[in-house]
């Protein structure tokens, strides 16, 4: 009886402790979702960005080191640009010889302008000459037929007639050949303005180059890798480092055909980090994916359709990113809470945005 009554003693005490510490259970437990809310496990994802090489290159500088937090506009990596300045050195002579060509065509074309000038005139005089000539010729020949005039005189008068004709015959050619070169020399000026503006072009794309070897950052975001390293030789599109976009932070995380199908794009959220349990993070439904992940290979019962999971997107504000940009990094695990009826009133642990301290 005495060792009955002990073992009763003890079957009290263990009941006793089991309901008290179920008890406890019950009243410590994190309180559940109520009803119109829905979560899910999740992870700090961002907008991955790559920092390349436009030109083959090598490597002359990164100024950055993985996990530093960069600004838009912020060079990262200096090429090396040995080669594109020699390049940009003979652009430069290639546009000066192209002036000089310019310069010279021009010249050609005032000196056959000057030419055409000359024969312009020349023709002028001769015919004052060969009109002067025509005249004697008239007044020679009628005196010759009656010998008042020798043949000789006559003779002298033909040809005098005869040779400031041809002299016309020959200015008028002089001035042809004169608009001709004019035409050639206006040619070549085109031709050397087009050398100038080639030039000038190889110039420009060269800077253009130049300044594209300084590698600078598209956004605002974080360094997560070195995808090369100082003194490699990258080809055209070589990657150099890899950025996450701090103004595209969100959670990626998944909810059954139930609840899923309840969430609307823009529907209320909260984030909370378990490396942060303290803060609630705002957020925004920003994507429902349309086509269930872990699909059954046939969907036909409901209990097979209780199995889909769709990926959704909780978008962290770009305002308060950047206060916080520092505490969350990309990968960390945490929960997603999402607001399914829009009526609904968020549970007391939810229910005040906590950020964390400036």
């Amino acid at each position: 009886m005495k060792r009955l009554g002990q073992a009763l003693v003890w079957v009290v005490v263990v009941l006793a402790l089991g309901g008290g510490g179920y008890y406890a259970w019950l009243k410590l437990r994190p309180p559940g979702l109520p009803e119109g809310f829905a979560s899910g496990n999740g992870r700090i994802e961002g907008t991955e960005i790559d920092v390349d090489a436009k030109i083959p290159g090598r490597i002359a500088e990164i100024l950055v080191d993985e996990g530093d937090f960069v600004s838009a506009g912020q060079v990262l990596v200096h090429m090396d640009t040995k080669t594109l300045e020699a390049q940009r050195r003979e652009a430069e002579a290639q546009l000066e010889r192209a002036k000089i060509g310019v310069e010279t065509a021009e010249s050609v074309v005032r000196q056959r302008e000057a030419e055409r000038t000359a024969a312009t005139a020349q023709i002028a005089t001769r015919k004052a000459l060969w009109d002067a000539a025509a005249s004697r010729l008239a007044r020679v020949e009628p005196m010759a037929a009656k010998d008042f005039e020798t043949k000789q005189s006559l003779d002298d008068a033909r040809a005098a007639e005869h040779a400031t004709n041809s002299a016309i015959a020959e200015a008028q050619a002089n001035l042809a050949a004169a608009e001709a070169g004019i035409s050639a020399a206006k040619a070549q000026i085109v031709d050397a303005k087009a050398a100038v503006i080639a030039a000038q072009a190889t110039i420009d794309r060269i800077v253009a180059d130049i300044d594209d070897s300084s590698l600078k950052s598209p956004r605002d975001g974080r360094v997560q890798f070195k995808v090369a390293q100082e003194g490699e030789v990258l080809p055209a599109g070589g990657r150099v480092l890899n950025l996450v976009d701090l103004g595209d932070i969100y959670m990626t995380f998944y909810l059954p055909t139930k609840e899923a199908g309840r969430v609307a794009v823009g529907a209320e959220a909260r984030i909370v980090l378990d490396a942060f349990p303290e803060l609630v993070l705002p957020a925004t439904i920003t994507f429902v994916a349309s086509v269930a992940q872990f699909t059954p290979k046939t969907v036909e019962t409901e209990a097979e359709r209780q199995k889909l999971m769709f990926r959704l997107k909780a978008q962290l504000p770009v305002e308060e990113l950047r206060k916080y940009s520092q505490m969350v990094n990309t990968g960390v695990p945490g929960m997603a809470y999402v607001k399914l009826d829009p009526k609904a009133q968020w549970p007391d642990n939810l229910a005040t945005i906590r950020l964390p301290q400036q």
